[in-house]
């Protein structure tokens, strides 16, 4: 059974005698380190780091990182520590198309990935039967020009009456405003068709099809107000031909966008996502 395990990530300025220092300050707390990753990147001169460990004693992550803080605050670092044995609290939002939605959650079922789902949220009645019978909770929350600004207060709500960690969006279809985007920083992931912005608006793989692409990607990416920039987090590509109906692209869509947005979670969920600027830094598992 997990215990006693914790992730440390951080970021700072790089110079010289980070890793010894968090080395021997984990070490000082009976620290055992079981994975480490770290990356520099020349353009910024920033560097990022990941360690997973364990400890002797039963610490919780908050007293960890405090007694840590001697050695963030002489390299200007800025860190956190997460318990790794804890399953953290998400929220599922999705609208009508749902095939996203139910590979999270069989992906949960089966162990792959690690969280509790409080609730599903949808601006309409379709998953509500899904979400009965997985014993989740089920938020109809419908959306209009008129009543977008209530909405998203009660999804605020919501988020903070669950101490929801994270916001997922399987194919919710609804763009989030400015402010929620801003209020949420960093803790909302979606899932889009690689086309934006080539192919915008309604029957994407449609209008690809009559462009004859050849490859089909999705792209799972933190929102932020510039819709569908926000930093990339996971993405993948699949070739197509000429011989495939506009319905086989959907299709194939569809498997892409439920294993990038599955896979995004789960770097996200593992503390394996860290932001630079306008991008990220992933570190994979080995």
């Amino acid at each position: 059974m997990c215990s006693n395990s914790f992730v440390l990530t951080l970021t700072c300025d790089d110079q010289r005698g980070i890793v010894a220092a968090v080395a021997n300050a984990l070490t000082a707390l009976g620290g055992n380190i079981q994975e480490s990753d770290q990356y520099r990147d020349p353009l910024n001169n920033r560097f990022f780091m990941r360690i997973a460990f364990d400890t002797e004693d039963t610490a919780t992550a908050g007293a960890l990182k405090d007694r840590l803080g001697p050695v963030f605050t002489a390299y200007g670092m800025q860190a956190q520590v997460v318990d790794a044995c804890r399953k953290p609290k998400i929220i599922l939002m999705v609208s009508k198309f749902d095939h996203a939605l139910l590979h999270l959650l069989y992906q949960i079922r089966v162990g792959w990935l690690e969280a509790e789902v409080v609730a599903i949220a949808s601006n309409h009645e379709t998953s509500r039967k899904t979400a009965e019978d997985a014993g989740i909770p089920f938020h109809h929350l419908p959306v209009t020009r008129d009543t977008k600004v209530r909405q998203e207060a009660e999804l605020l709500r919501l988020v903070g009456q669950t101490q929801a960690e994270l916001v997922v969006l399987a194919r919710y279809m609804q763009v989030l405003s400015d402010r929620l985007s801003r209020e949420l920083a960093g803790r909302v992931i979606n899932i889009h068709h690689s086309f934006l912005p080539s192919f915008k608006g309604a029957k994407p793989y449609h209008q690809a099809h009559e462009r004859g692409v050849k490859l089909i990607g999705a792209t799972a990416h933190y929102v932020t107000p510039d819709l569908d920039e926000g930093p990339i987090i996971e993405q993948e590509t699949e070739r197509v031909n000429h011989a495939l109906t506009a319905e086989d692209y959907v299709a194939v869509g569809r498997d892409i966008e439920s294993r990038v947005l599955a896979r995004a979670v789960r770097l996200h969920l593992q503390s394996r996502v860290l932001m630079n600027d306008h991008k990220t830094v992933v570190f994979m598992p080995g």
